[in-house]
């Protein structure tokens, strides 16, 4: 008996980005019967968690959705609980973060946000900027569309004061306008709970991102589930335009 074909790895290489979209605590608390703030806290645990395990597969930057421009209509104890759990989560374990040489950035319109939730983000940001490790990057109050807008908005403004010409509206000064700015695109979107959408997460950046659609929800979404992500993601062939010829090593030839 033949043995089955082996698996031909195209893309050895793990992503330096990851972007996740942390979906289904509220689904996974449902499962079993517990409140709806019990499954965010159960997925910002797994958040510290998967923060460690991209460190030590040599992912260099994680991008996660925290909290949508659009979760403002969800239940308002609801959004009051999340902010509490963000700042309970913040302060446990900012020192393990540290020792981990960790970076802080937040994308969204942080100005919305509770002063008691803001203050300490804001303080951790300045305190890990110039940590080197690693780049954890959290969206929150945060929408691709509205990012959009207001890079739009701004290059508006400087082609109306004669800084720009619309002509010389390249790319780069449009992403330079973004606020991920001078961040790399992700490599690879991850999201959980088994929904296949983006959700206005990263809209232009993530043009040649590969996705991965994970079934579980995101509470479940440990170190073998981030494994199997990069499994399917090593398998997927990045061409960028070009052709396979094009791509293609020697040694795949």
């Amino acid at each position: 008996m033949s043995s089955p074909a082996p698996i031909i790895t195209v893309n050895p290489v793990p992503p330096k980005h990851i972007g996740i979209i942390m979906d289904g605590n509220g689904r996974w608390a449902a499962a079993k019967n517990l409140p709806r703030l019990e499954g965010h806290r159960r997925g910002a645990e797994r958040l510290i968690e998967t923060i460690d395990s991209c460190i030590d597969l040599g992912v260099n930057t994680l991008t996660v959705f925290a909290f949508s421009a659009e979760n403002w209509k969800r239940p308002p104890d609801e959004v009051s609980g999340l902010f509490k759990l963000g700042e309970w989560i913040l302060r446990a374990h900012l020192a393990r973060l540290e020792r981990r040489n960790v970076r802080l950035r937040v994308i969204g319109e942080l100005s919305a946000l509770p002063e008691f939730v803001r203050k300490p983000l804001e303080d951790v940001i300045e305190s890990s900027k110039n940590n080197t490790a690693f780049n954890l990057v959290v969206a929150l109050n945060y929408g691709a569309r509205q990012e959009i807008v207001s890079a739009a908005q701004a290059l508006a403004a400087d082609a109306l004061a004669g800084r720009i010409k619309p002509e010389e509206i390249t790319w780069d000064v449009l992403e330079s306008h973004l606020q991920t700015s001078g961040m790399p695109d992700p490599d690879l979107i991850i999201r959980t709970s088994g929904e296949f959408r983006l959700s206005n997460f990263l809209l232009l950046q993530s043009a040649y991102a590969e996705i991965v659609f994970a079934s579980v929800f995101w509470p479940d979404f440990d170190k073998q589930q981030l494994q199997l992500a990069l499994t399917e993601y090593s398998k997927r062939e990045r061409r960028f335009g070009k052709t396979r010829e094009q791509i293609q090593t020697p040694a795949q030839a």
